[in-house]
């Protein structure tokens, strides 16, 4: 295989993987706030909406970064990773941040102080 299917394998299994994550980590921290219509009706958002369009955004950010970066593996592979990371962040801050009765700041009391959330 030449270096750059790797990348791509390597891409695609990863940014599945990260938006996997997102998604766990926002339902976790809706359920814990309570958040949303419902666990049904939140995980259906999740599942079927969120994930989907999450991968995909992520998988443009990978492929852009190959395109610039393609020569250099190591480095496309940290740029891309902080990409990634970077763009589930916004991701996470965007659905995280209503108030509600048992998180008034709208995070859970269980993030991190060291993660600003919500971001924007």
């Amino acid at each position: 295989m030449s270096d750059r299917r790797i990348s791509g394998w390597v891409g695609s299994v990863s940014v599945t993987a990260v938006a996997l994550l997102t998604a766990t980590l926002l339902g976790r921290a809706w359920s814990a706030c309570d958040a949303g219509v419902n666990n049904s009706a939140n995980g259906g958002f999740l599942l079927w909406v969120f994930i989907p369009v999450l991968a995909i955004v992520l998988l443009i950010v990978w492929l852009g970064t190959l395109a610039v970066l393609g020569k250099r593996p190591l480095v496309c592979a940290v740029v891309g990773g902080a990409l990634a990371l970077t763009v589930s962040w916004c991701a996470l801050s965007l659905f995280l941040g209503d108030a509600t009765y048992y998180c008034p700041s709208g995070v859970p009391p269980w993030w991190p102080d060291f993660v600003p959330a919500p971001g924007f």
